[in-house]
């Protein structure tokens, strides 16, 4: 099996993260990640196929905003917050506290 890619902190963009995030559906599960923590993918419900699911899930960790590791049979994903918040200082917070603010309850 290979190994999962992550960029190292010095290879993400700020155009890769901003594209990322561009996405409801992957604004939504970054969110879930921020709010909850760790999850793996199945725990993520989403208006999507579950083969669409799963690209969403390879540009975030792509685009360097979610790590995910290998645990038996499941992909655990969680938020690169430190990497993310040392190269692009407050922009993660920023996104979700605006996302948080634009989703109708």
């Amino acid at each position: 099996m290979r190994p999962i890619y992550h960029p190292d902190i010095t290879e993400i963009t700020l155009e890769g993260v901003l594209y990322a995030l561009g996405d409801s559906v992957r604004l939504a599960i970054v969110t879930r990640l921020a709010a909850e923590g760790e999850l793996c993918c199945a725990a993520i419900a989403a208006p999507v196929a579950k083969s669409t699911l799963s690209h969403h899930f390879k540009i975030l960790r792509e685009a360097g905003v979610v790590y995910c590791r290998k645990q038996g049979t499941q992909h655990l994903n969680s938020l690169r917050r430190e990497e993310l918040e040392a190269r692009f200082p407050g922009l993660l917070a920023t996104i979700l506290q605006s996302a948080k603010e634009t989703t109708p309850s």
